[in-house]
């Protein structure tokens, strides 16, 4: 083995790239507030603001998922995934990147430089009885919990990575104390992770929509989070091995990647399908209220989203050969982050700017290119800060010779 490759250094074309994306993104968002060419400013105003949330929300998601999975590898003594563990370290590091842009993006809500959760407006609850029976759970407590969150997230995402790199430092780790260490951690960040990834859904997304609420909202938008960590994953495992830095890891572990891709797009569609199903069965009308929005001006994303989030991963990864092609796997996983991304974007447009949307447009993908490139960038610079392969774990061994 080439020791060489071991350690990652980001080809130039790369940064480049991610440099140019976010240019292109930051002129875009500016585009986006300079612009008026809609009789009601107001909507260009929101449109804006919502563009950036979804785009915001949707990287934060990908590196949140990523530290989910790693924790679960660790609290599941997982041995499969050991040979890709920097890679999914170097994911979560963008965690604190994208949760910096969601506290500033909350504190100009709440400065009122715009109308994105209406609950904020103090007048809005003096005269809409559902807001004011609400305010007990938002209001302060809203922003400690929120504070919690972040905190708590950071905080187990830094310690699974410090301490997995600071077992590599040693010669030889006898009792594997570092990855014991670990396995705690991620048995604690799978409760942490499990109530909060849902009421945090609640409170950034649900809330978005005052009147309407769903038990199912929670994990229907965790998955789409998880979904979208996984493909992040699996692609830059097949761009590194393409370079030759991943040699090590086994056609089998790609494999495996591409099932957990196939598995979780149904998960997805069971969770997308059973929201909506239960809610027009019901047939209560403070349910009722966010699909009929969405049916009424958001028709064709709704089918879109459906169709390459669902129908297309359910053909295209179906067979054990498509999960082994490198070239196949880039090119649907591609696809479907930009079909979770649209997922986002019809969870969040509806509740800010109504029917006044008028279809997907550059201004969705201009600030999407912002965040890719600075994600691209903290991912692609984290992995240069440790070897690629692990030292000192005590599933190494199976994780290099793994076939299935």
């Amino acid at each position: 083995m080439n020791t060489d490759k071991l350690q990652f250094t980001v080809p130039p074309k790369a940064k480049m790239a991610s440099f140019i994306l976010m240019a292109i993104g930051l002129i875009s968002i500016i585009a986006m507030f300079m612009m008026d060419t809609n009789e009601d400013p107001e909507y260009n105003h929101n449109r804006a603001w919502s563009n950036i949330f979804s785009s915001a929300f949707f990287f934060m998601g990908i590196s949140l998922a990523a530290a989910f999975f790693l924790g679960l590898q660790y609290a599941a003594e997982a041995g499969w995934a050991t040979t890709i563990k920097r890679v999914m370290e170097a994911v979560t590091m963008y965690l604190p990147w994208g949760l910096s842009f969601l506290m500033l993006f909350f504190i100009v809500s709440q400065l009122h430089l715009n109308h994105f959760y209406v609950w904020m407006d103090p007048t809005v609850a003096e005269h809409d009885p559902i807001v004011a029976s609400k305010m007990g759970y938002f209001g302060a407590f809203w922003w400690i919990r929120t504070v919690l969150y972040m905190i708590a997230w950071i905080w187990f995402t830094f310690k699974l990575r410090k301490n997995s790199i600071d077992a590599d430092k040693l010669d030889i780790d006898v009792n594997n104390s570092y990855h014991w260490k670990n396995v705690k951690l991620g048995a604690w960040f799978m409760v942490v992770f499990g109530v909060t990834s849902s009421t945090s859904a609640w409170d950034w997304l649900l809330s978005i929509d005052i009147h309407w609420f769903s038990t199912l909202y929670g994990w229907y938008a965790f998955s789409g989070m998880w979904i979208s960590a996984m493909v992040t994953i699996t692609m830059l495992i097949v761009w590194l091995k393409k370079l030759g830095y991943l040699d090590f890891v086994t056609e089998s572990t790609v494999h495996d990647m591409g099932k957990w891709m196939f598995a979780i797009s149904f998960l997805w569609t069971y969770l997308y399908f059973s929201q909506f199903m239960l809610i027009w069965y019901s047939d209560i009308p403070e349910e009722v209220i966010y699909f009929q929005t969405r049916w009424e001006s958001y028709k064709a994303l709704m089918w879109t989203v459906l169709f390459v989030n669902f129908a297309f991963p359910m053909v295209m990864l179906m067979s054990r050969d498509s999960k082994r092609n490198f070239f196949f796997l880039i090119f649907v996983g591609t696809i479907i982050l930009v079909g979770h991304f649209l997922d986002v974007i019809m969870m969040v447009m509806p509740g800010t700017v109504g029917h006044h949307w008028t279809g997907l447009s550059w201004m969705e993908f201009g600030t999407f290119f912002f965040f890719l490139g600075l994600f691209i960038y903290v991912v692609l610079n984290a992995l240069t800060k440790a070897p690629l392969r692990v030292k000192n774990h005590p599933y190494i061994n199976e994780s290099l010779h793994h076939s299935i």
